[in-house]
């Protein structure tokens, strides 16, 4: 495995942090299987912090009022994900986000991801990653 260094979080304009999981965080099928119901289970709409997708879970720092009604609702950050890479059963982490409201709340790129792993009993640092090729050479004509 051709190993790169972890690029530095990015803060934006908006005082977003923002980080490149690399190498991507492979979450395996029995753990991916666990997240997934976890989170439905703790969706905004049902009372719980976590409003999840096939691309993007977002973490909340309350439940909504409803399906629309954000209900005052902040945004803490979002992780990144796909599903069925690099197997069909399991999901890759590839970019966090840590919003400048939840940045202010103590929460971290690490701290994000590690609480909606945790339902599958992983943390980001303990997740197996995503093999990276090496470059192809350069071309020499």
């Amino acid at each position: 495995m051709h190993e790169q260094p972890a690029p530095a979080p990015r803060t934006s304009p908006q005082g977003e942090l923002s980080e490149v999981i690399r190498p991507a965080a492979i979450v395996p099928e029995e753990a991916a299987r666990a997240v997934l119901v976890e989170l439905a289970l703790r969706d905004v709409q049902n009372g719980g912090v976590w409003q999840s997708g096939p691309s993007l879970w977002s973490r909340f720092d309350r439940p909504w009022n409803g399906s629309e009604n954000v209900a005052g609702a902040e945004l803490i950050g979002r992780i990144h994900v796909a599903y069925g890479t690099p197997t069909r059963y399991e999901i890759t982490v590839y970019r966090v986000t840590v919003t400048r409201f939840g940045a202010d709340l103590g929460w971290s790129v690490e701290s994000l991801c590690d609480e909606a792993l945790s339902h599958g009993g992983l943390r980001l640092r303990d997740c197996p990653r995503a093999t990276l090729a090496a470059p192809p050479p350069p071309f020499a004509g």
